[in-house]
């Protein structure tokens, strides 16, 4: 029982400094500053005694840090879904799906009858440059045969460091004997603002179909790059013929809050974007359009759905509330809560806390509450007559097809998605094309 003296006194330590912050207040505010330093103290002398007891009398040894660091996830647990410990071992993990970026050899495959078969493979990737196809089958990497292995597990061997060189034996779609190709792994940024298909020069096409003059794109995620992707495509956008866009934000599940603000600030001249509002005064503000961001006025339809979430949230209610924009398909998520990442350990390891909420520029709070019911205003409903819910069966094929690797990392159109209706799609496509046959003013007036 030695240890306890120690572990009190050094819990004491922050207590005391925030008490010391405190002394400046008023005499009330003093005494209230004390009151909750003692039960500050308090509190830490019950967790440090659990945590002492356990690390002394447990049936079994227990490795300490890896106790700590479930009491920490315990705390963040009871806060909410979204609020949660990054220890140091998962860090680098959580930083690579904020920046979209990975180290590998640029494919993606899947399991077919036991193989494990290549789907697509992005542009300028040490695969594409080793004329690896999709069809080609994966038999074996670094000598180990990979044969009934999932997609993730063959994700694993072949990531690895950059620069460091990975070992394939492959069995072409076209037959023949399997060949040995040796690849040099590289950091791979994966494109978050994508066209309807690739070109032969791997940029993307735009137009939604040959004959017509309504540009598509969509958006799988909020990171770092998608600002600048998303101005290159609209500079190639506003140089072509194009007379409306549908932007895609279907299953977006968010990500980084300032680049969904640029990215409505592309859209409009004046009018709010979002506000935040928190418990501090850092985590209250708001973001007003800036005429001189403004890319883009064509009219213009926004896809979401029920996995619409986070920042497409506010990207999509942004430019609804502000009559730039309608919303077709399904309510979104709700999920109106603002992150922050608080490093821990000099950077070591993180908190991922929920500090404040999405307000849409109506006013509305975007989180939908565990005691929200479906009347209530939160997230983003389609606009007015523009509803277009999807049965289960239904959800599930559009799944299957319009989210596979070679849609979403920008592989040309399939068959099964030339043969799988998408209906939301559909009914953007025929709104806006009504718009675009009538007058002019009409059709801004509609969708502006």
């Amino acid at each position: 029982m030695k240890r306890m003296p120690l572990i009190s006194a050094c819990l004491l330590i922050p207590i005391i400094a925030v008490a010391a912050v405190r002394s400046t207040a008023s005499p009330d505010e003093k005494a209230s500053a004390a009151d909750r330093a003692r039960e500050d103290f308090e509190l830490m002398k019950l967790f440090a005694e659990a945590y002492e007891q356990i690390d002394l009398r447990y049936v079994r040894e227990v490795d300490r840090r890896q106790l700590v660091e479930a009491a920490v996830r315990g705390m963040t647990r009871h806060l909410d879904p979204y609020s949660t410990y990054i220890p140091p071992g998962e860090l680098s993990k959580f930083e690579q799906y904020l920046e979209q970026e990975f180290v590998g050899i640029g494919i993606h495959v899947r399991a077919q009858s036991g193989n494990v078969e290549i789907v697509s493979l992005l542009p300028g990737s040490p695969a594409e440059r080793a004329s690896l196809k999709p069809g080609d089958v994966l038999l074996e990497v670094d000598g180990k045969s990979i044969a009934g292995l999932s997609p993730q597990d063959t994700g694993k061997l072949l990531s690895g460091p950059t620069g460091r060189q990975v070992t394939l034996l492959v069995r072409r779609a076209t037959g023949g004997d399997p060949e040995t190709l040796t690849l040099t792994r590289e950091t791979i940024q994966l494109p978050t603002v994508l066209g309807v298909r690739r070109q032969p020069d791997g940029t993307f096409d735009f137009r939604h179909a040959a004959d017509s003059t309504i540009a598509r794109l969509r958006i799988t995620h909020f990171s770092t790059n998608t600002t600048d992707e998303m101005r290159a495509a609209l500079q190639a956008i506003s140089a072509a013929d194009f007379r409306g866009l549908i932007l895609d934000v279907r299953s977006n599940p968010g990500g980084r809050m300032d680049v969904a603000i640029s990215i409505a600030d592309m859209f409009l001249d004046t009018g709010t974007i979002v506000s935040i509002r928190g418990r501090g005064e850092q985590e209250k503000k708001e973001w007003s359009a800036r005429k001189s961001e403004t890319l883009c006025r064509l009219p213009m339809v926004i896809l979401a759905n029920r996995s619409s979430a986070s920042a497409s949230e506010v990207l999509a209610g942004c430019l609804q509330d502000n009559g730039r924009a309608v919303v077709v398909g399904e309510r979104t998520f709700g999920k109106g809560s603002v992150q922050s990442v608080v490093q821990l350990e000099s950077g070591r390891s993180a908190l991922k806390l929920t500090t404040a909420s999405y307000h849409r520029p109506s006013g509305v709070n975007i989180q939908r509450f565990p005691d929200s019911k479906t009347d209530d205003d939160w997230g983003v409903k389609p606009s007015d007559g523009h509803t277009v819910e999807l049965s289960k069966e239904q959800w599930a094929e559009w799944s299957r097809v319009w989210q596979s690797p070679d849609l979403i990392h920008g592989g040309s159109d399939s068959a099964d998605k030339a043969a799988t209706p998408d209906l939301q799609l559909d009914h953007a496509v025929a709104f806006l094309s009504q718009q675009l046959t009538e007058p002019s003013d009409s059709a801004t007036t509609a969708t502006q």
